[in-house]
């Protein structure tokens, strides 16, 4: 007897096969919501644990407190300790590599975010430090004063004794008179000291910071001087301080008939500013193209606006005292220090500090790194995490840091907290529209949904797009790879081939929420 085995055909057949195949591909496919373009992923929370302890714990003592994320609260302690240690105190990374310690720190926050808050938890050490300052330096200043006002009318007595003199008497008049204007300029009145400006133009900002010792910090929960900078008052932009101030390099400024220079000028500037700010400053003429963009760390936390506690616990007021003795222990101590001390790394703490920027040189690879688009930024990214390590290792020891050299555990420390920046950089960067990837991506996406667009092909998108953004239909690849990625279109299986002939081109569905007039896809 022959046993006849079944065909495939017939097994499938048998089990429905067709009429499942013919269900599953008419029923409407399950979408999950997309993710906005430009989104990263998830972005890292501040890494508060890098920071010395009595620091950590106050960060999240107020973050809690005040119900705001880490990062607000951890960047303004970073911006102070800047404030405090900014012009006293240099890296010295390798060979004539140095860095300053001052950094340039910006969070973005929505309206009613409590910013005020946390900076005045943050910053009230430094208000008191100057207080301090002011109140030992006081007397000197009122001594001066009137040794000079005393001086002055005395060199105006011998200049007028001297315009009167004739014959023998008139040279010791002269003389008389000269020696009497050199007494007074030899009279220098100490000047009140001055750590932290808020709402101010870039003109005084320069002016106080050279009568400062080259030394002064922005620090504001506004983001008000972009606008100033940019020029609001004077109608041109003024970069210049904040371009040199960052980097360490001579100041120079000329008031009332003389000149003031500030050799190695020291800014800080510490902001909390709403989302919609940063897309502004990435217009704002100059701003990228000289460079300032590029010289900000960014930090852009998640709100938790409508998820938040009304009854938490308050800063314990032991946390809340060892911040405030510590910073203004540091301030202070450091306040007259006109040659920076120079802070070397341990030899542990350089390889480990070589090893990352191997690393870093191949994010900025132009074609691989997920970097090369943003070199501006990228390119002082090492010189940032050396920048950090040195404030962590003074905040570490505020009584003699100078004293020994930067450990591994602080360059390693210094490393997580620049990841940290690196990743809101990129989002960053993206919200600005850095990427040339998302940019294109964004092109399809209006595209789709202007026209209404609920599936289409590769070939009917190269034809509707324009000529001069997609030159070659190879070109939509990576933007509607991102696309799909990010589940705003979803590419429907290939047909089978029937026959000779070019492929089909490829089909892709689209997202029916993209074609609600709320739903963008755009970040805020």
């Amino acid at each position: 007897m022959t046993i006849t085995k079944p065909t495939a055909e017939a097994i499938l057949s048998n089990v429905g096969a067709a009429a499942q195949l013919t269900e599953l591909h008419s029923a409407p496919p399950v979408w999950e919501t997309p993710a906005p373009l430009g989104q990263r992923g998830e972005l890292p929370s501040f890494p508060v644990h890098a920071l010395p302890a009595w620091v950590a714990e106050h960060v999240s003592a107020v973050a809690e407190e005040t119900q705001t994320p880490l990062d607000l609260a951890g960047c303004v302690a970073l911006a102070a300790l800047s404030t405090a240690a900014g012009g006293r105190t240099i890296v010295s990374v390798r060979g004539s590599w140095v860095e300053p310690v001052n950094l340039f720190v910006l969070v973005a926050m929505p309206p009613g975010s409590r910013k005020s808050a946390v900076f005045r938890a943050m910053t009230t050490p430094l208000t008191r430090a100057e207080s301090l300052l002011l109140d030992r330096i006081g007397p000197q200043i009122t001594e001066a004063e009137v040794s000079r006002r005393l001086a002055v009318e005395m060199a105006e007595k011998a200049t007028r004794t001297a315009g009167t003199a004739r014959g023998e008497a008139a040279p010791e008049a002269i003389a008389e008179a000269q020696s009497a204007a050199l007494a007074v300029e030899g009279i220098k009145v100490p000047v009140k000291p001055r750590l932290v400006a808020d709402d101010i133009t870039p003109e005084t900002a320069a002016s106080l910071l050279v009568e400062q010792g080259g030394r002064l910090s922005v620090l504001s929960a506004e983001g008000g001087i972009f606008a100033t900078l940019a020029g609001r008052y004077s109608g041109t932009p003024n970069l210049d301080l904040f371009l040199k101030g960052h980097a360490g390099d001579p100041l120079i400024v000329d008031r009332r008939g003389r000149s003031e220079r500030a050799d190695n000028a020291a800014l800080t500037m510490g902001l909390a500013v709403q989302p919609e700010i940063i897309a502004d400053i990435a217009s704002m003429p100059g701003f990228r193209g000289k460079g300032l963009l590029g010289r900000i760390l960014y930090s852009l936390p998640k709100s938790n606006v409508g998820y938040r506690r009304v009854d938490p616990p308050p800063v314990p007021e032991h946390i809340a005292a060892r911040y405030d003795a510590n910073l203004q222990r540091l301030t202070i101590g450091m306040y007259e220090w006109d040659d920076p001390a120079r802070l070397t790394l341990t030899t542990e703490a350089a390889e480990i500090f070589t090893e990352h920027r191997r690393k870093t040189e191949t994010r900025l690879r132009p074609d691989s790194g997920d970097l090369g688009h943003i070199t501006d930024w990228a390119g002082k990214f090492d010189g940032a995490i050396m920048r950090i390590a040195g404030l962590i290792h003074l905040a570490a020891d505020v009584e003699s840091a100078f004293r020994h050299p930067i450990s591994a555990d602080t360059v390693n420390a210094a490393i997580g907290l620049g990841s940290y920046f690196a990743a809101h950089a990129l989002a960053t960067f993206d919200a600005m529209g850095a990427d040339p990837d998302i940019e294109a991506a964004r092109t399809v996406h209006a595209w789709l949904h202007r026209t209404g667009t609920t599936r289409f092909t590769v070939r009917e998108a190269f034809t509707a797009l324009p000529r001069n953004r997609f030159r070659k239909v190879g070109e939509l690849e990576t933007p509607l790879d991102l696309l799909e990625q990010l589940g705003w279109i979803r590419r429907e299986p290939e047909p089978p081939r029937t026959g000779p002939g070019r492929r089909p081109s490829p089909a892709y569905a689209v997202h029916p929420c993209l074609h609600d007039q709320n739903h963008t896809g755009m970040r805020p």
